[in-house]
């Protein structure tokens, strides 16, 4: 079987701020994380919760909004949902959105943890 193999995206200044400021409120992430279909910007493995921080042509694009509505589906599949941030809202809003972040997986990951047990 030929396995196709993917070269790891850099992130963007963006993404890394994301990250600093979800990791600066004890949030364990992941960069650029591969779920065995595509990449995910950042990932919070424990409360299954993925985001994606995107530019305007994930809202202005038709064909990336397809392309974006299929790459949920292997994230939703594997118990995961998906998050899409515009890169001008978190640039704006970094702390406010960090925090609710921060607060969401938290939430989530308590009900996770219900589940399994």
């Amino acid at each position: 079987m030929l396995k196709i193999t993917h070269p790891k995206p850099q992130p963007t200044k963006i993404a890394i701020d994301l990250k600093n400021a979800l990791e600066n409120l004890g949030v364990e992430v992941e960069m650029e994380a591969f779920d065995g279909f595509k990449y995910v910007d950042i990932e919070i493995p424990k409360a299954k919760l993925d985001i994606e921080v995107d530019g305007v042509h994930h809202l202005t694009n038709s064909e990336q909004i397809i392309k974006d509505l299929n790459r949920g589906y292997w994230s939703t599949k594997d118990g995961y949902n998906t998050i899409h941030i515009p890169n001008e809202m978190v640039s704006k809003y970094l702390k406010e959105i960090s925090k609710a972040l921060a607060e969401a997986s938290k939430i989530r990951e308590k009900k996770i943890h219900v589940h399994l047990d």
